[in-house]
Order: structure tokens, then C-alpha cells, then sequence
């Protein structure tokens, strides 16, 4: 019986670390441009200030990159990151809060930048995007798309909080579906 017991509280232990875990960890979504792609996924950090990350190429979804960082509130991050077809990348960043920030580091086949726990709006001034291009929600997710000859900043689409567009030209509100927002300056 003696032996049975302490069975079940071993057990219940470990259950219980289990259940924690996740309490002292927080995963927020990253946006990154690594050599002119777009990759999207998540971070996952940990109170202790290390973490990982698994991120895929908007463009090749088959390209996956999988990484690991540490982190400071005084000194911010560093961390490595290596893809599924060999590529590496060094990068470090800087953080808004505990849960969002932005970096930047050196790909094996160009520059990087990204931000997590920000929104694509959010994110739009720490990213470097190629030139020619911005980000666009095509209906259900983010991508990297033309900008359109002749199209200034006046004419971009805004979004409030309840996912309505107003147009920055008349600042009159419409219904619709998330539209372009974001363009290299």
C-alpha cells in the first residue's frame, strides 16, 4: 500500500510540473523577412528567458526554420536559427515588453528582420521589406505582394479594431475583408 501511494504522488508530480510549464511560458506569432521571403510561425519563451522558435516561408511552406534564443529585459536577445534546406542565421533583438519585440541578424543567404507579438501594422516599421513590396492579408494570411504603380501612403487601407476598413483618402468606414496595409517607405 506504502508503495502504491508514493507511486501516485510521483506521478501527481509530474503532472503537476507539466501543468506549469506552460504558465511560465508565453508563445507569440512572428513575422520575418529572411533574404527578401516572407517566413511567419511562433516563438515560444520561457520565464528563465530562453526559448525557441519555429517559423516556415510564406512562398514554400516545405521550408521550415527552427531556432533557440535567450533573452534579458536589460539586454535584450540573441539567438540562432537553422532552416530545412541548411540555411543558418545569427540574429538579436530588442524587446517592446515581455511579450513583443523586434530584431534583426544576418541569414546565410542575406539580410533578416522580424518582429513577434506585434501585428502585421505593428511590425511594419522594424521590418525591411524588398524593395517594391509589401505585406498583404490575402483573405486568411499575410504575404508579400507588389505594391501597385502610383499608390501613395494616402491611399493604403486602415483597420480598426473590429476588423472594418476605412479608407485614409475619405476616412469614410466600410465593411470588407482585410486588404493591404503595409509598404516600404
Amino acid at each position: 500500500m506504502g508503495k502504491m501511494l508514493i507511486a501516485v504522488l510521483v506521478a501527481g508530480f509530474g503532472l503537476a510540473g507539466a501543468a506549469t510549464a506552460g504558465l511560465l511560458s508565453a508563445t507569440r506569432p512572428v513575422i520575418a523577412i529572411l533574404a527578401n521571403d516572407l517566413f511567419v510561425g511562433e516563438a515560444e519563451g520561457h520565464l528563465n528567458g530562453a526559448g525557441t522558435l519555429a517559423i516556415h516561408s510564406q512562398k514554400n511552406p516545405g521550408l521550415t526554420c527552427l531556432g533557440q534564443f535567450t533573452s534579458s529585459a536589460e539586454l535584450g536577445g540573441s539567438g540562432q536559427l537553422r532552416c530545412s534546406d541548411g540555411a543558418t542565421a545569427k540574429f538579436h533583438f530588442q524587446r517592446l515588453s515581455v511579450y513583443r519585440g523586434h530584431g534583426a541578424g544576418e541569414f546565410t543567404r542575406g539580410s533578416m528582420s522580424f518582429s513577434y507579438g506585434l501585428t502585421a501594422e505593428e511590425a511594419a516599421p522594424y521590418l525591411k521589406l524588398p524593395r517594391g513590396k509589401r505585406l498583404a492579408y490575402n483573405g486568411t494570411e499575410l504575404e508579400l505582394v507588389d505594391v501597385q504603380e502610383g499608390r501613395t501612403q494616402a491611399q493604403l487601407t486602415e483597420f480598426n479594431s473590429e476588423g472594418r476598413t476605412k479608407s485614409r483618402a475619405d476616412r469614410n468606414w466600410q465593411d470588407g475583408v482585410k486588404t493591404a496595409v503595409i509598404e516600404q517607405q
